[in-house]
């Protein structure tokens, strides 16, 4: 009887990702609504919190698989980049970019999620992001092998954080005024400026 009840919760826990992610890749983290999810899997509001302790677990679980295909497009790109490492940086980023573009909904939600002040994200969830982080790390060390690591981190951080702020500010084009194909081009360019000092 227990083993029912297990593979009952692990199969409402399932229909529940999928249908959050399905209902942010199509309309946003904001339409995400405990009533509209139960109706749709069958199930009382309630159920929604036997499985996860609120909305933002959900999110974040969800968040954790877009994470892992943004992850797995990267590397993808990364098979077939130049052994230049300089290139590998502008490859990958082109590829965040062109995730960013293909799953803009799911791609927002991933820095959109509401967590209390103070509360640092789940482990498995700071692992997947620590994964797309390696994939710049990697290059640099190699572009810039004496680094300090406290400094190579923070460089490594700084580099996802100008090529984010280039996809977000460019996908909003009011806000950018960059037309969508001059955004590759951007990202090449400063990735290409801040790593000819080395």
């Amino acid at each position: 009887m227990a083993g029912k009840v297990a593979q009952r919760r692990a199969a409402l826990r399932e229909n529940l990702v999928l249908i959050a992610e399905r209902t942010i890749s199509e309309k946003g983290l904001t339409a995400l609504r405990a009533r509209d999810l139960a109706s749709e899997a069958g199930c009382a509001v309630g159920a929604i919190y036997n499985v996860f302790g609120d909305l933002t677990d959900l999110v974040l679980t969800v968040n954790a698989r877009t994470f892992h295909r943004l992850g797995a497009d990267v590397a993808e790109a990364l098979a077939e980049a130049p052994q230049d490492p300089v290139e590998q940086l502008v490859v990958m980023a082109q590829a965040y970019h062109k995730f960013a573009a293909d799953n803009h909904l799911s791609w927002r939600a991933l820095f959109d999620v509401d967590r209390a002040p103070g509360e640092a994200a789940p482990g498995w969830y700071l692992e997947e992001m620590g994964r797309l982080f390696t994939y710049i790390s990697d290059p640099l060390g190699v572009i810039f092998p004496n680094r300090d690591p406290h400094e190579h981190a923070l460089l490594t951080r700084a580099l996802f954080s100008s090529v984010h702020g280039i996809v977000l500010l460019g996908l909003d084009e009011a806000s950018a005024g960059v037309p969508p194909e001059d955004i590759d081009r951007m990202i090449g360019l400063i990735l290409r400026q801040i790593t000819a000092s080395a």
